[in-house]
Parts: structure tokens; C-alpha cells; sequence
């Protein structure tokens, strides 16, 4: 499946403020995060914000809070996404049919999010360097069960250069500066 510009919307899940600095490589992750959610903007793909429980798990973290101050987000307390009827709602109505997943837990929001989102019709592509764990097993483990599940795995770069296509692309050398 190639992930195409027009069909394509980026779900960014708890990257909040009480639970980040507890994910292994968490720095690294916010890092790629922070290029990938750049670049999306350039390439003006849609993104949904979720954030589990504000209450007890606080804001997004401020460096991709100020990146998306913008985009629309959703309070949820179910793990997956998609059991939150107004995210499902949102996605659905958007048309876009392949849905971008970064962000925090990988074995327990990330991966019930992606199962839900095969259920509904949505190809979820696991952007696996925008995702983490507290505990690394956890974390490799729900990819690999992802990956069995059908759900596609990428990076950050080959996510932006395929959206891209090209470098006849407008937004290519902006692009190219992000990953360098």
C-alpha cells in the first residue's frame, strides 16, 4: 500500500505531560515526532489530537503542543481511539482512508487504536520511530503483533519522502532540511 497525500490523516495519541517521561527513548521519539508533525504541516496533512484522561495524565507535552496548537484534539478514557465515538466520527467523515498512528503506549493505546481502525476500513500506518513504551518488550512486542495483524510499519523519512513523491515537489527542500 503506498501512503498517498490525499487519503492520508495522522493521529497523534497521549503524548501527555505525566506520562511521556516514563516512555523508553522518549527524547529520541519527541525528536522524530517534532520533523514528522513539521513536515505533515507542509504537506497539509490532516491531523486528530487525542489525550487520554487529562485529569490524571496532564497536557500534551508542550514542544508538540506548540506544533499542533491548531489541531483539533479529543479527551478520551477508552484506550483505543477509535472507541471514542467522536475520534471515530472524525476520521470517518475526513474520507481519509489511511490513518498515520504515533504517540504513546505502543502496546496499549497505539496498538487497540490500529486493530479498531482495520475493524473500521482505515489502513493505519505505524510511524515506529514516533511510538514508545515504558517497557521495551511492550513496546516490541505490540509491533510485532501489530505487524501480523496487517498494520503497515514505517520511519518518519520514508513517511514524508512518500508523501512528497517527488522533488519537483513545492515543499521537497523544506522537507529534506527536516530530516537532515
Amino acid at each position: 500500500m503506498r501512503i498517498d497525500k490525499d487519503k492520508t490523516i495522522a493521529l497523534i495519541i497521549d503524548v501527555q505531560e505525566k506520562l511521556f517521561p516514563h516512555i523508553c527513548g522518549g527524547d529520541s521519539i519527541l525528536e522524530r515526532m517534532k520533523i514528522l508533525l513539521q513536515g505533515l504541516k507542509l504537506l497539509e496533512i490532516p491531523m486528530i489530537l487525542n489525550e487520554q484522561y487529562k485529569k490524571g495524565l496532564g497536557e500534551t507535552v508542550a514542544p508538540i503542543k506548540d506544533l499542533i496548537a491548531d489541531v483539533k484534539s479529543y479527551e478520551k478514557v477508552t484506550f483505543s481511539c477509535c472507541q471514542n465515538t467522536p475520534t471515530l466520527t472524525h476520521i470517518l467523515e475526513s474520507g481519509r482512508k489511511i490513518a498515520l498512528v504515533m504517540g504513546a503506549e505502543t502496546h496499549v493505546c497505539i496498538m487497540q487504536t490500529c486493530l479498531d481502525l482495520i475493524a473500521s476500513g482505515i489502513s493505519p500506518v505505524l510511524v515506529v520511530d514516533c511510538v514508545g513504551s515504558r517497557n521495551l518488550t511492550d513496546h516490541d512486542i505490540a509491533i510485532k503483533r501489530m505487524s501480523q495483524a496487517g498494520v503497515v510499519l514505517a520511519t518518519v523519512e520514508s513517511i514524508l519522502f512518500e508523501l512528497c513523491k517527488s522533488s519537483k515537489n513545492p515543499v521537497f527542500k523544506d522537507i529534506s532540511q527536516l530530516v537532515k
